[in-house]
């Protein structure tokens, strides 16, 4: 049977330790959902965005994001995404991360990840794919976590707001105008949103704007046009918020 061509709900329903899937995408969005099973997803090429109730992550090639069993969240497709995910069932999971997190996917997962997904889901767990699966486990706990994540308010209002400056980050917002909308002073938005999400408001427009040209120097975009792109006055204002921040400059990140 096709890892291609089978029920989603087997990966969860199966008693094996681990399941491994194959996905591939043009572009577009999951709705909402969570697993009973824990999940370790990233794209072997594309760039996606993972929203969970906690924060958001970009995600290009090499990197995946940890999702712990029952955790709501969904999935943007920059554009033509091969997505591989790892369903890791909740009682083994409870030995790993108990918080959704963005992870350094090694060469060794992914070479494991890619044989698991390439034999029969109902694999023989005695056999060469249970050990692999095995090892798999083995690597997760070894993997790094790099230190970009936006926190995202859980009051549902800011939420909305932080929605809305992801999908439109090159809109000039203030923290004045957005208190007005809301109905309350400056210094009340401002404490409210840095005790939501431990950053300030200006740090948490400067960390999306950051996320978002990520996705797009992983789309292999010119660092003039993301510029422009996210509202900066010029490409060399951009590089410069980008090496003080990541301590490199965006043309180089990916090399």
């Amino acid at each position: 049977m096709s890892i291609l061509n089978i029920a989603p709900d087997i990966y969860q329903a199966l008693p094996h330790k681990v399941t491994a899937k194959a996905a591939d995408y043009d572009g577009g969005s999951t709705p909402m959902h969570s697993h009973p099973r824990a999940q370790l997803i990233y794209a072997s090429s594309g760039v996606m965005r993972i929203e969970t109730e906690y924060g958001c992550w970009i995600v290009p090639p090499l990197r995946g994001v940890w999702i712990p069993p029952e955790v709501m969240h969904t999935a943007h497709m920059q554009s033509r995404v091969q997505v591989r995910t790892l369903y890791i069932r909740a009682d083994i999971a409870a030995n790993l991360s108990k918080h959704c997190c963005l992870v350094e996917v090694s060469p060794l997962l992914r070479s494991l990840v890619i044989a698991l997904t390439e034999d029969n889901v109902d694999y023989d767990e005695t056999g060469r794919s249970g050990l692999i699966a095995q090892l798999a486990l083995l690597e997760i706990k070894f993997l790094k976590t790099p230190a970009l994540h936006l926190p995202l308010p859980r009051n549902p209002k800011l939420m909305l707001i932080c929605q809305e400056m992801l999908k439109r980050p090159d809109v000039q917002v203030t923290i004045e105008l957005i208190a007005d909308q809301l109905a309350m002073s400056t210094r009340t938005l401002a404490r409210k949103f840095k005790k939501e999400t431990t950053l300030s408001f200006s740090q948490w427009r400067q960390q999306a704007r950051l996320i978002e040209a990520l996705s797009k120097l992983a789309d292999q975009q010119p660092v003039a046009k993301i510029a422009s792109d996210l509202g900066y006055l010029s490409a060399s204002a951009f590089t410069a918020m980008f090496k003080r921040t990541l301590g490199i400059e965006p043309s180089r990140y990916f090399k």
